[in-house]
């Protein structure tokens, strides 16, 4: 791979679901709490543990005590499908379900976050956060951005290194785990068309030897539904174009 690695990639119009998405988890956590008909909350449940949203976390916990077991074991299919592993607080701080389907659910749930908490890491990655360069997005916005690309990060097996850690503590667990170490900065600007452009810049850790950088841009929603779409497809593209791997 060429030192300075540059990927765009332009996001077409966005989909009728990205155009949707404000207020979807309120939304449907409305349903899951206040729904009448059971099915109604069940499908609430599942669809919230596919928006791989962390907000979705709190109301499916809730949903657990559902009068419905139906609704019970959605919500822990579902707590296994969002992939929060402080999930398992709310999954195993509850007694026994008294139904067999529910419990199933509920435990299948557990193993699934054990597994994900467990799994050994694939590389080290000293992370910086996100900058705003656009000047204008909300600080609650551009935080909650950030928690998804750590969110994502975390998902392809990275190790978050400290935020303060010295060069030689780097090395120390880069030598005793075995792992690659790389810095990863984030920045959003403004893009085309009055969108957003979200680009990381990838560096090796702790040497700080310049990689390069992806960029990926998106336009036509509002910047909370551009910057939701726009962080895991811009982690994506830098795992594959720096190889993150061992």
């Amino acid at each position: 791979m060429p030192l300075l690695a540059l990927l765009v990639l332009a996001l077409m119009a966005p989909s009728v679901a990205l155009a949707e998405a404000d207020g979807r988890i309120a939304y449907l956590s409305r349903q899951l709490e206040r729904g009448k008909d059971p099915r109604v909350r069940v499908q609430s449940a599942l669809v919230l543990g596919a928006t791989e949203d962390p907000g979705a976390l709190a109301p499916l916990c809730k949903a657990l005590g559902d009068a419905s077991e139906l609704v019970r074991a959605a919500a822990a299919r579902s707590l296994g499908t969002l992939g929060e592993v402080s999930a398992l607080d709310c999954l195993q701080s509850r007694p026994k379900d008294a139904d067999a389907e529910a419990q199933h659910a509920r435990e299948e749930a557990v193993h699934a976050l054990k597994a994900a908490r467990d799994r050994p890491p694939r590389f080290y990655l000293a992370f910086s956060g996100l900058k705003d360069k656009t000047g204008q997005l909300d600080a609650a916005l551009t935080q909650l951005a950030e928690a998804r690309l750590r969110r994502k990060l975390a998902s392809l097996g990275a190790l978050l290194a400290p935020a303060d850690e010295s060069r030689a503590g780097a090395k120390s667990v880069l030598k005793k785990r075995r792992l690659k170490g790389y810095r990863l900065s984030a920045e959003v600007h403004p893009g085309p068309g009055g969108g957003l452009r979200l680009a990381l810049v990838c560096m090796t850790y702790p040497e700080q030897s310049l990689l390069g950088q992806v960029e990926v841009k998106a336009s036509g929603a509002r910047p909370a539904e551009l910057l939701k779409a726009l962080a895991p497809r811009a982690v994506d593209e830098a795992a594959q174009t720096f190889e993150w791997s061992p």
